[in-house]
């Protein structure tokens, strides 16, 4: 069975609070095959089937601006442990190599796996953390309310504001850019997986 394994560790965590507790407390509502959880230090791991779920994961990890990302693509041994960090096989060195390598990659982030397809997955990623480390904070606030469903004009009335300057926001924000690399990544992890290509 290929799964995608998550090791992600965090940057400058000497100087500064342990973000690993609230962020893996924050990603435990996503659907995963084996929950993120503490392997040592200030470093977490978790295992994933679903391809629709690395893309929710790795835009919370972009959007905290304080990880260092590897993402690894593979087979696992099997049957696979309760818990993440108990597990083996090349889906795990992957990870392990892409988290090292991540360190001085573009955005932090780097994919790794036995299909040459990985490359095409790692490059829309880099090019997606482009487009959201220009959101501001009120672009984000606008990219969350649309991705809860709400229309432009319902945004602009919870906001307190027209709905041209919700479009103008979201512009700004490449929110459209955003759903569209998100969707590219979603359907580049199903065919790395082996899966049905998410509508």
């Amino acid at each position: 069975m290929d799964v995608v394994v998550l090791t992600v560790d965090q940057r400058s965590s000497r100087s500064g609070p342990d973000l690993v507790p609230a962020t893996v407390e924050a990603l435990s509502a996503l659907p995963l095959l084996r929950g993120f959880e503490r392997t040592a230090g200030d470093e977490f791991q978790g295992v994933l089937a679903d391809p629709a779920t690395l893309p929710r994961v790795v835009e919370r990890l972009l959007r905290e601006d304080a990880w260092n990302i590897g993402i690894g693509i593979g087979a696992v041994t099997e049957p696979l442990p309760d818990t993440a960090r108990a597990g083996s096989g090349p889906a795990y060195l992957h990870a392990r190599q892409a988290v090292t390598s991540a360190k001085n990659s573009p955005w932090h982030l780097r994919v790794a796996g036995d299909d040459p397809a990985a490359r095409h997955l790692e490059t829309t990623l880099w090019l997606w953390a482009a487009v959201l480390a220009r959101r501001s904070a009120r672009g984000w606030e606008v990219a969350d309310l649309v991705d809860q469903g709400l229309s432009y004009d319902d945004a602009g009335q919870r906001l307190g504001i027209t709905q041209s300057a919700v479009s103008q926001r979201a512009q700004a924000a490449g929110i459209v850019e955003g759903r569209r690399a998100r969707e590219l990544a979603g359907a580049l992890t199903a065919e790395l997986l082996g899966a049905a290509v998410p509508a």
